[in-house]
């Protein structure tokens, strides 16, 4: 038996789970692993498979040290299978199950059910890579170059994680659920993915930092929501999938406030003080702020509708069952079952915005969707702390909840970003001041021309505060081989 805690590399598909001793496994993803390899040399990133990249690579999953540096080509990146490791006498830890001993194989009467959160999270995975595969072409430096292929290649590793799930506990139904994944694609008319964010363009490097920061943050929530899973493999695979996650929110984090810091720098060099004075702004080579605005508007509101509706049957159901808890679960301060527990819900109403308390178990999504917005207020209070500190005159928020949201109670609503009602005809007529216009796009994409050399940086972002695993400011992070 191998060490859990260690990966074994000695085995086509790297792993910590003894797959040699699997040997109906080992074939069924061997058979797998060609059409993954097929779909990555085709879709994903262009032009860049024989480049050398710094990537970390897992070699265990104990917290400390768990990963190691090193150049590798994206297409010879070891894809594994990694779990965090088992708990002894770990006991499901919410619904009508919670206290019995966690599940080690999938419980029948919940078959459907588990399988389906699977695959969703799963389509998640290979959608926002293919999403991203044009950036590499307009990197604003190697750094970010970088750090787009880390966040490529470990969605990549999490699609491996959900597909041995399918192989493993879901027999035939998973083996064909797997092949589906590389057969839909983000965008296609004929097979998209599942879920719409995951189908919407990511045509420049500000949205990929949105995307990074706003929508792999509901991935983190819907994560840290299936480690509390009773199906104990689920939570052990989630619970490592969210240590590789955190690196997707800092480079999100990080690129949203290095594009604010390099704007306020050069209006502070000019001598602006309107942040307002977009053309005088954009004369500079930066984004103006109230642009940077609209994408985070724009990428939260998408964010939102991915937690489903509010009140939701599925969701009271799936925590019922125990296979899918709430954030921090274990450190909430109730029975952890809900029976007759009530919880707030904002509604659209012909009367307005209105307040009420419906039973907690079927406000589970907007439960989870609460615990996201507080989650996600932290990075917008550090950009507008940078902000501050240069002496601009500008405020970021989050948008109402209400907000261009297309999913849930908020779906036929028109309401502004400060939370206010408005009508359709109103709406049309501010949108534009709100969400990103076609003008706004091409003058952000006016401004991603590729740096390729090490240490420099493209106008519109700031250099990072630190490097890479400690690597110097200049150091090569791509060592480029464009093919």
């Amino acid at each position: 038996m191998s060490d859990p805690l260690s990966v074994n590399y000695d085995t086509q598909i790297p792993n910590n789970v003894d797959l040699s001793s699997d040997r109906r496994v080992l074939r069924a993803l061997e058979k797998w692993h060609p059409g993954y390899l097929n779909w990555w040399n085709q879709l994903i990133p262009e032009k860049f498979q024989k480049s050398n990249v710094y990537l970390r690579t897992a070699i265990g999953v104990d917290p400390q040290g768990w990963a190691k540096f090193d150049y590798v080509r994206m297409p010879e990146y070891r894809w594994g299978v990694l779990l965090a490791p088992q708990v002894e006498d770990r006991r499901i830890p919410c619904g009508e199950h919670a206290g019995e001993p966690a599940w080690q194989e999938v419980p029948g009467e919940y078959r459907s059910m588990l399988q389906r959160l699977v695959v969703i999270q799963g389509d998640t995975e290979p959608a926002s890579v293919e999403q991203q595969k044009h950036l590499g072409l307009t990197a604003p430096s190697l750094y970010d170059l970088r750090n787009l292929f880390q966040v490529n290649v470990e969605e990549g590793r999490h699609l491996w994680a959900m597909v041995y799930l399918l192989h493993k506990y879901f027999g035939k139904n998973g083996r064909e659920e797997a092949d589906d994944l590389l057969r839909r694609s983000s965008g296609s008319e004929e097979a998209p993915r599942m879920l719409g964010a995951f189908n919407e363009a990511t045509p420049d490097w500000l949205s990929f930092f949105m995307f990074t920061y706003f929508t792999d943050r509901d991935g983190k929530m819907q994560l840290e929501s299936l480690a509390q899973s009773g199906f104990d493999p689920l939570s052990r695979t989630c619970r490592f999938m969210i240590t590789e996650e955190a690196h997707h929110m800092f480079v999100g984090e990080t690129g949203v406030g290095r594009t604010i810091q390099a704007t306020c720098e050069a209006m502070v060099k000019a001598g602006i003080t309107d942040p307002y004075d977009i053309n005088a702004i954009r004369d500079l080579g930066v984004i103006d702020l109230p642009t940077i605005q609209k994408k985070a508007n724009l990428h939260y509101s998408l964010s939102l509708d991915l937690f489903g509706s509010e009140v939701s049957t599925n969701a009271a159901n799936a925590f019922n069952a125990g296979i899918k808890g709430r954030f921090m679960e274990a450190k909430i301060d109730d029975d952890h079952k809900l029976q007759g527990d009530q919880y707030t819900v904002r509604r659209f109403t012909k009367d307005g915005i209105v307040e009420e308390s419906v039973p907690a178990l079927s406000a589970i999504n907007l439960r989870l969707r609460d615990d996201y917005v507080k989650d996600a207020s932290g990075g917008v209070k550090r950009w507008n702390h940078m902000i501050k500190k240069t002496g601009v005159e500008f405020e970021m928020t989050l948008p109402h909840e209400g907000f261009h949201r297309q999913i849930g109670e908020f779906k036929a609503a028109s309401i502004t970003p400060e939370g206010d009602i408005i009508s359709s005809e109103e709406w049309e007529a501010r949108k534009n001041d709100w969400l990103p216009t076609t003008a706004d796009g091409d003058f952000v994409k006016s401004l991603m021309v590729p740096v390729t050399e090490p240490g420099k940086y493209a106008s519109w972002i700031a250099p990072p505060r630190m490097g890479i695993d400690n690597k110097p400011g200049d150091f090569e992070y791509v060592q480029l081989h464009m093919a």
